[in-house]
């Protein structure tokens, strides 16, 4: 059985680790070689390319984290999950829901959806 909510909090904790070479890990351990990430800002293949993703915003909004909002669904191998970006302490302005695909309960993609997004982020 997969454990969705696990899924989720180590693909947040994912995108919240600065350090490249614990990110480049979690990367191996959680997600598939082949993996792929896809928003309508921005995508990424392979570890190398969902990596340089995760830098890039990270870069762009140094003081953010990521969060979960809500529970985690989903069923066989999809999943779906809401997640905050911003600054510790209040109300995340920036906000999405993500679509996994799993292989062995790894992730294989992501199709992100941007649900707010300030006018300038």
């Amino acid at each position: 059985m997969t454990d969705h909510k696990t899924i989720a909090s180590r693909y947040i904790e994912l995108w919240n680790e600065r350090t490249p070479s614990r990110r480049r890990e979690m990367l191996a351990e959680n997600w598939t070689a082949d993996a792929r990430y896809a928003d309508p800002l921005m995508s990424g293949d392979g570890h190398e390319g969902v990596d340089a993703l995760i830098a890039g915003v990270q870069e762009k909004f140094p003081a953010f984290r990521f969060r979960l909002i809500g529970e985690p669904d989903g069923f066989g191998d999809h999943l779906r999950f809401s997640w905050g970006l911003g600054p510790d302490g209040i109300d995340s302005p920036i906000k999405g829901t993500d679509f996994a695909v799993l292989k062995d309960s790894r992730i294989q993609s992501i199709t992100g959806f941007l649900d707010q997004v300030p006018q300038g982020a």
